[in-house]
């Protein structure tokens, strides 16, 4: 039986971020929500894990199945992470 690989084959969204006076912010482009609280709100996104930081954030919306999420708060730090393939944690301890 052949393997369906059409979900490998579909590009990414669009990744796109709009802040408005670091207090309010619209991206696309989300998968997930890995964590967050009042001081930073960890995300998948399609360019990679993305960590907002700074005081009073709040998500407004979300909507994983679009991709869209919205916040506000004070933004102080953007930062990307690549992401790396998952591996055992015996090779990433002994390589």
């Amino acid at each position: 039986m052949a393997r369906n690989d059409s979900a490998a084959s579909v590009p990414a969204r669009a990744h796109v971020l709009q802040m408005d006076n670091r207090e309010r912010m619209r991206l696309s482009g989300v998968s997930d929500v890995s964590g967050f609280d009042e001081n930073t709100i960890l995300l998948s996104t399609d360019m990679g894990e993305l960590s907002v930081r700074g005081e009073a954030l709040h998500i407004d919306k979300i909507d994983l199945d679009a991709g869209v999420l919205e916040l506000r708060g004070r933004i102080d730090e953007l930062s990307y992470e690549e992401r790396t393939a998952h591996s055992s944690l015996f090779t990433r301890l002994f390589g």
